[in-house]
């Protein structure tokens, strides 16, 4: 394994333990076994690293948006959209814990913020990806026409976020994951 992957991996791990505000420079550099010149020379700042991080240990849900985007017109809808369900629920649940403490830390939100926007990338880009799905969706008339693409795919993200977010406080009645995610699939897909 090499350095990068080392202080990536340290990272991670100082982040699980002691939040963003505890994930110091010095502390990942400790855990990864180099200096902070070191993590320096790999990762302009924290934003870049923590950026790393998301990019490259959270589960990513490009690959699910494209099986969904590669399956338009074919297979089970249905099924499509809960196993992308299922995907993003498990991206918001891993991405919780980088997410929140970016959000409460406004140089880290701010220097995070232009690192997307240089990157063209953000939390509204697979919201727009799947939009582009359901109008192709539509398109097939495997959708109903009347759908707002724009809207429903808000939604369903919208979904995923809220139900990670509440698994932290408290324990969810009802159905599990997998009942949940194709009982909200169906609720979209309904005519």
């Amino acid at each position: 394994m090499g350095t990068r992957e080392r202080i990536i991996d340290a990272a991670e791990q100082a982040i699980q333990e002691f939040g963003i505000s505890g994930a110091t420079t010095k502390r990942i550099a400790k855990q990864a076994a180099c200096s902070e010149a070191l993590l320096y020379k790999h990762f302009a700042g924290k934003e870049e690293l923590f950026l790393a991080v998301v990019i490259e240990r959270m589960p990513a849900l490009g690959p699910a948006l494209e099986e969904l985007r590669a399956a338009v017109g074919r297979g089970d809808l249905r099924a499509n959209l809960v196993t992308f369900t299922l995907a993003a629920l498990g991206f918001y649940t891993r991405a919780q814990g980088i997410a929140g403490g970016l959000l409460g830390d406004p140089a880290l939100i701010t220097g995070f913020r232009a690192l997307l926007a240089e990157r063209g990338s953000g939390p509204h880009v697979p919201i727009q990806v799947l939009a582009g799905v359901l109008r192709d969706e539509q398109r097939a008339g495997r959708v109903d026409a009347a759908l707002d693409a724009d809207a429903a795919a808000s939604m369903l993200m919208g979904a995923c976020f809220h139900r990670a977010n509440l698994a932290r406080f408290v324990d969810l009645p009802g159905h599990g994951d997998e009942e949940w995610a194709a009982a909200v699939v169906g609720t979209l897909l309904r005519r």
